[in-house]
């Protein structure tokens, strides 16, 4: 007689079988899974008291999962954000179970049916341009692990991308010439091209000569093992000429500097120059520009200087009736008693 398949067994099946061969996730979504879903095990044994081999679905229901959420943002002291993303991770693995299941049915409809924790909108931390341009000069191009600091710095500022897609970079990515571009792979397998200034293409390019790439299926960025440079080897990176500016001029960067803020800082300068929201929304390689519109509607500074323009140009740089209406809105807004 078959033995009957319970929780530890449709766990591994959805990392086995679903989640790659079956769904194409990216490795990115499949790590955060992953996390989520150890985070979970966890909870089980150290809250629970259930092992994880023990775990079986009759033990698990809506109020376990929502127990298991509250203890994540309390005990772990993580954002609602973070929350949410973990709970994202267990509706995907119960929408899996649901398929394969139809006996659970009931079951992964009450999982399912448990929503996201609304969290305030807060507006994205991004740097001024001269911290951008001190964290910039930071690196001694003169020497080959400066001109390597400055070409990773520099593109992630300059192209706005995310730090695995720059991670991700092969040689054959990147093109130097007239234009100069870089062919970036982003979140659900989009591919997109950004295009890059002709100075971090000099910088690029370099980069590239001191370091002997020639080799279009090798990462464009290296550790000191020659291996693909790792999200801690960026962070230790940036956080180096971090360091130093805020050494020097400690009142240019009072906040935890990241990789994701040089493209929070990108997208809010762009922005700040009336860059159109639809050119930002493809440079981030973002699905719609309703998230590309965080930058300006959650932006004090933003508002405040388009207040400070003349009414016939406070718009110029949205195109769209939703868009406009928005940002009308906000600003007839200011003016109520």
């Amino acid at each position: 007689m078959m033995r009957k398949l319970d929780f530890p067994d449709y766990l591994e099946l959805f990392f086995s079988k679903y989640a790659f061969l079956q769904r194409g996730l990216s490795p990115n979504t499949v790590s955060s899974y992953s996390d989520s879903l150890l985070l979970f095990l966890r909870f089980c044994e150290d809250v629970k008291g259930i092992r994880p081999e023990k775990i079986t679905l009759f033990a698990i229901n809506k109020h376990f999962v929502i127990d298991f959420c509250d203890w994540v943002e309390s005990s772990l002291e993580n954002s609602v954000a973070t929350r949410n993303q973990r709970l994202t991770a267990m509706h995907a693995l119960f929408r899996y179970i649901q398929g394969e299941s139809p006996g659970h049915a009931a079951l992964c409809r009450d999982i399912l049916s448990i929503r996201m924790k609304k969290r305030r909108q807060e507006p994205p931390r991004y740097l001024s341009m001269e911290a951008i341009k001190a964290i910039l000069a930071s690196p001694d191009a003169k020497t080959k692990e400066g001109i390597r600091d400055l070409a990773i710095i520099g593109l992630l500022y300059d192209s706005a991308v995310r730090v695995q897609e720059l991670l991700d970079l092969r040689f054959g990515d990147v093109t130097l010439g007239k234009p100069s571009t870089i062919r970036v792979l982003g979140k659900g397998n989009k591919q997109r091209i950004v295009p890059i200034l002709p100075a971090t293409a000099k910088i690029l390019a370099l980069y590239a000569k001191r370091y002997g790439l020639d080799d279009a299926a090798k990462h464009f960025f290296t550790n000191r093992g020659n291996n693909p440079l790792t999200r801690v080897g960026v962070s230790y990176i940036l956080n180096k000429h971090v360091d130093a500016v805020k050494e020097k001029l400690p009142e240019l960067i009072t906040t935890t500097v990241t990789p994701h803020i040089l493209r929070h800082s990108k997208a809010t300068h762009l922005l700040l120059a009336d860059v159109n929201l639809i050119y930002i929304r493809d440079l981030l390689g973002h699905s719609s520009v309703t998230t590309t519109e965080i930058y300006a509607s959650t932006n004090p500074d933003f508002l405040r200087q388009a207040i400070e323009k003349t009414s016939s140009s406070v718009f110029t740089y949205v195109k769209g009736r939703a868009a406009k209406k928005i940002e009308l809105s906000d600003f007839l807004k200011q003016y109520r008693v």
